[in-house]
């Protein structure tokens, strides 16, 4: 049975969530690099202070994806995950910028990541369980808008608060954190559960198909293992795209992470020259940082407008390898800009890239999923974001120290490369719905030149 179109406010109303979603996800990342060393953290120690974040998702999400397929109840299916996810990650905010030493803001960040990733999977699931095939790219275009408007505002909050709010740094001591990124850590609480809260209360879900069968296998008690056995068995028959993708999502996110962990500090020490985290010079730094991760996510936010368009005209793999590569030449150019304002530049490719990531993987996936076991998928999916998340961790502060000599500078360079190899390993993987795609825009412009 074909979905009911959804028309754009319904698509809005489905998508808000992200909003909030990203809000958290964008303070965490433009704030984090520096939250650390403000507690003393070294460079080459950044990464592994990271591993938490990914270790979380690599567990959670396969598991709330799995267990989301099989929820039903007064909420639905992915709402229960939406609501618990959204009280504890404002939580976990709240309690973040006020940390005391490296170890509880490791700790905080594992707890704030799995409390994002309880919300954030079933998102990606909601949105291929709510939209028929033609409108799936539109689908997740919109929670690229909204993740964009978020992560413009998260970016930007504790310049903002600086110097459009006058609000005083608040720093007594050499590791003390900032009143201003406190601050910024509070409203995105408040964000974050007011966004997710409009998305549950707006949109309805569609129950399974035959509840009685459904409601059958639900009473179905499943130990632990059977339950784990499970998700091992949708990895061993993972669709041959997905298979594809991975690659493509491992080099995309490597090299994002390594803009997300070193730029700001980056931009700190070697645009502004600070010598040290006390220094003046180092929170103006981390503060243009958010200002040029907003410049990003405001590119995002524009792109994504305009992104449904480019796919129907180019095919989604095109767009997507294209918009890579304008990712990869924007980090690329850090080596050679090294103004402030300039800075402002590269984040333009950044942008295009980080809308089509958070778009055409799940748009090419969706098709390829079976419906019932589309919120696993997704969370398996969500393995290629992560691993390359924890081989960062574990590794990157070894080539920082030994291989880079602990340039933050270049550590950006090297994720410029990773966007670049993944543009190409895009145009290997099959997309089974662009067929689709193509048959109902045949059928569409056939149906008009008959009313002609």
């Amino acid at each position: 049975m074909e979905k009911p179109s959804r028309n754009f406010w319904q698509i809005w109303n489905m998508s808000f969530g992200f909003l909030g979603i990203q809000f958290g996800w964008g303070l965490q990342m433009a704030n984090m690099s520096a939250i650390y060393e403000y507690l003393g953290a070294k460079a080459d120690q950044i990464p592994i202070l990271w591993l938490a974040a990914p270790l979380t998702g690599l567990i959670v999400q396969p598991i709330i994806g799995h267990a989301s397929d099989r929820t039903w109840n007064r909420l639905g299916r992915r709402r229960p995950y939406f609501l618990v996810g959204a009280i504890l990650s404002s939580l976990a905010l709240i309690a973040m910028p006020n940390s005391s030493a490296l170890w509880m803001a490791a700790g905080l960040l594992w707890i704030l990541d799995a409390s994002i990733n309880i919300s954030m999977e079933p998102f990606r699931a909601f949105v291929a369980d709510l939209l028929p095939e033609h409108q799936r790219t539109r689908g997740f275009a919109m929670q690229s808008l909204f993740i964009g408007a978020g992560a413009v505002v998260a970016s930007l909050m504790p310049y903002l608060l600086t110097n459009v709010f006058k609000v005083g740094s608040g720093v007594n001591g050499e590791h003390t954190i900032p009143l201003t990124v406190k601050l910024a850590f509070y409203v995105g609480a408040a964000v974050f559960f007011g966004a997710v809260m409009w998305t549950i209360l707006t949109t309805k879900e569609i129950p399974p198909r035959d509840l009685e069968a459904f409601r059958r296998m639900k009473s179905q008690k499943r130990s632990i293992a059977e339950f784990i056995r499970e998700i091992f068995a949708a990895i061993a028959a993972m669709p041959v795209t997905m298979r594809q993708l991975a690659p493509v999502q491992l080099c995309t996110w490597l090299g994002l992470f390594c803009m997300w962990l070193y730029f700001p500090v980056a931009v700190a020490r070697n645009v502004f020259g600070a010598p040290d985290t006390a220094s003046p010079l180092y929170k103006e730094g981390v503060e243009w940082a958010g200002v040029c991760f907003a410049a990003y996510s405001g590119v995002c936010f524009a792109y994504s407008f305009v992104l449904p368009a480019i796919a129907r005209k180019l095919g989604r793999k095109t767009t997507h390898s294209l918009s890579l590569i304008c990712g990869g030449v924007g980090l690329l150019s850090v080596s050679v800009i090294h103004n402030q304002w300039l800075l402002l530049l590269t984040m333009v490719g950044v942008g295009i890239a980080w809308a089509s990531t958070l778009a055409m993987p799940y748009s090419v996936l969706a098709g390829s999923l079976p419906p019932e076991k589309t919120g696993v998928y997704m969370g398996i999916f969500n393995f290629f974001i992560v691993i390359p998340e924890i081989l960062a961790s574990l590794f990157f502060g070894w080539v920082m120290q030994y291989l880079l000599g602990n340039n933050r500078l270049a550590a950006v360079i090297v994720g410029g490369v990773f966007m670049l190899i993944a543009a190409f390993l895009m145009q290997r993987v099959n997309d089974p719905g662009e067929a689709k795609l193509r048959t109902a825009s045949s059928n569409t412009e056939g149906e008009v030149a008959m009313s002609r």
